[in-house]
């Protein structure tokens, strides 16, 4: 039996700390013993989580008698971890013990040195933060998990789960790990290189001075657009638009305009039962194949397998 260690830091996300505990718990091997003990430690004997007041029964040291630690997120990433974590993950670290992060919990290993020049990823969303400010870490956020031997990384919440699947078929082979993933109602097997199936120019969080123009985009994607249409809707020449999309989102007006094209493509497929040539059509994208090489490229799956994931049963045509 391993031990896991489960790091309650003082504004966990409670989904974070919760994967771990579910998954691992759920671990039975082919006599009925329990394949994990798992415990929640933390340098303090209670902490917020969320909208959660819970009580801490291990300190520190339960790390040290850890197998596997797991670091969930942080509601604020870049919150500093307590001196004290830190030097005890990095005391775990130097003993060989497996550390593993669930989504934004990547900052802290990455605080505490642990993966400097080292695969990782992190939740989309934090991405750019994470990379700006750990520049030592090969980042990749388009994987759902990454595995250094010793020190695994996860992506969004749910590919937690599939990091935790992934460590008990490392443990205890397939067949426990798919008894444990018919109990957590997941699939046993996403590989950790699968992308994250998200397209991410979102609108600016803070208001810009390309608001307008990106509203338009939205309501016109689906047309031939050309660089000075959107010039034209924003009153600016291509030269001045082209230089404040560099500036404000990091990526030129026609790239703005495949990602919001993809985002709507993803909705449709999501949401409807329509062939991927009329969806390609809708989304404005030249040709289907065009759409479909885009969409691969960018999403890091074909339409039709995307549409199984997220609207499975769909009898229609979907490549």
């Amino acid at each position: 039996m391993y031990t896991t260690a489960v790091l309650a830091l003082p504004d966990a996300i409670p989904f974070d700390l919760a994967t771990p505990i579910e998954t691992f718990g759920r671990v039975r091997l082919p006599d009925g013993r329990p394949g994990y003990r798992t415990v929640v430690a933390g340098p303090e004997r209670a902490i917020s989580a969320g909208p959660l007041r819970l009580a801490i029964d291990e300190g520190l040291d339960a790390l040290q008698r850890a197998d596997l630690i797991v670091v969930p997120g942080r509601e604020n990433p870049l919150a500093p971890a307590p001196p004290a974590v830190l030097d005890a993950l990095r005391a775990a670290a130097d003993r060989g013990t497996r550390i593993a992060s669930i989504c934004v919990g990547a900052f802290t290993l990455a605080e505490a040195g642990l993966l400097d020049g080292r695969d990782a990823t992190t939740h989309w969303l934090a991405a750019d933060e994470f990379a700006r400010t750990y520049p030592a870490v090969r980042l990749n956020p388009d994987v759902l998990y990454t595995d250094n031997g010793r020190i695994l990384t996860s992506a969004g919440a749910v590919a937690g789960i599939d990091l935790c699947l992934h460590i008990v078929q490392n443990d205890y082979g397939t067949a426990v790990a798919a008894d444990a993933a018919r109990l957590a109602v997941a699939p046993l097997h996403r590989p950790g290189g699968q992308a994250q199936y998200i397209v991410r120019n979102r609108a600016p969080s803070r208001p810009t001075t390309l608001d307008q123009v990106v509203a338009w985009i939205e309501e016109n994607a689906y047309r031939n657009l050309a660089l000075a249409d959107i010039a034209d809707a924003a009153g600016l020449s291509v030269r001045t638009l082209t230089r404040r999309f560099k500036e404000e989102t990091g990526q030129s007006p026609m790239q703005w305009v495949a990602g919001v094209r993809l985002r709507q493509a993803q909705e449709l497929l999501e949401t409807t039962e329509h062939t991927v040539d009329r969806i390609a059509a809708q989304t404005g994208f030249p040709t289907t194949s065009n759409f479909r090489s885009q969409f691969g490229q960018v999403v890091g799956v074909p339409p039709g397998a995307y549409r199984k994931v997220f609207r499975p049963g769909t009898h229609r045509s979907a490549d």
